[in-house]
């Protein structure tokens, strides 16, 4: 049976068991991690908690919508043991009809994808020595990285903070910064997390927040200046934490690239390509 639980009546150790224990375990679908990037949230649970499918959604005047939350790549349906398509078809058409539109990014593990609706995310595996996982990467990201080098460019950890301001003077899109603070405060605190700067000199260029989850390092949010792209300051970054984790169990997960762009950057890296789905559906 397939019940719809309000996050208050929701039994956290069950449910937190179960994404804990999943074939398709993700850090975004914790109820920790929901509490923090979710304005709202509850939960479709088969029978005792055998499978879960978490809702996220926000309310405009009287109509609420399930829509995905910032910071939060891939929710979908979780399960302790291998569930049918038809099953996870079943879950997400119970989603009530009292939500008028949804939009809901599912996981890699699902197994829902259609052209339509596909997305793309990029994983790194770093099993190898740096210098064989750099043979991998393209004669641009390679020359990209030397000029960063060649600057003298060097890291160091730095405050969120400091990264939202460079946000704010140098993207035009804007960010939950609140969430974003709540997020790195929590992984930071529960030494899970890092934020990481490029300096050249004493000039910040930007920089990065990374992320542990089990055997994968999130990169999870960014910002550099303009002379932090002309320096390739990003390229310097992701290749420092490659150089870090080498030799080791960790996936660099690039936490995104169905951009064009970012994905042409990504695959730089020699970044392997995966495929996960939206589920869209509209009552209006």
């Amino acid at each position: 049976m397939i019940n719809y639980v309000k996050r208050k009546d929701l039994d956290v150790l069950k449910y937190d068991v179960c994404i804990e224990k999943a074939i398709q375990s993700r850090i975004y679908a914790c109820s920790w991690y929901l509490d923090i990037v979710a304005d709202h949230w509850d939960v479709l649970v088969l029978n005792d908690y055998e499978a879960v499918l978490p809702i996220p959604f926000n309310r405009s005047f009287f109509v609420k919508y399930v829509t995905q939350p910032y910071f939060c790549q891939q929710l979908g349906v979780f399960s302790k043991d291998v569930i049918s398509e038809e099953l996870q078809k079943e879950m997400l058409n119970k989603i009530p009809f009292k939500f008028l539109k949804i939009s809901l990014s599912l996981n890699v593990d699902n197994l829902l994808v259609s052209e339509k609706t596909r997305r793309k995310n990029y994983t790194l595996k770093l099993s190898k020595e740096f210098s064989a996982i750099h043979k991998g990467f393209s004669k641009g990201r390679k020359h990209a990285i030397k000029v960063g080098e060649k600057a003298g460019l060097k890291l160091t950890s730095v405050t969120i903070d400091e990264l939202i301001e460079i946000q704010s003077k140098n993207y035009t899109y804007q960010i939950p910064k609140r969430t974003l603070k709540n997020l790195v405060n929590v992984f930071i605190q529960n030494k899970k997390g890092t934020v990481l700067g490029v300096f050249k000199d004493e000039e910040l260029l930007g920089g990065g927040f990374f992320i542990n989850d089990k055997d994968k390092v999130i990169y999870l949010y960014a910002a550099f200046t303009k002379e932090g792209r002309k320096l390739q300051a990003a390229s310097f970054l992701i290749s420092s934490m490659i150089k870090k984790h080498e030799n080791s169990n960790v996936i660099l997960d690039f936490e995104g690239g169905n951009l064009p762009n970012i994905g042409k950057f990504y695959r730089s890296f020699g970044a392997e390509e995966e495929v996960y789905s939206t589920f869209n559906k509209a009552f209006l």
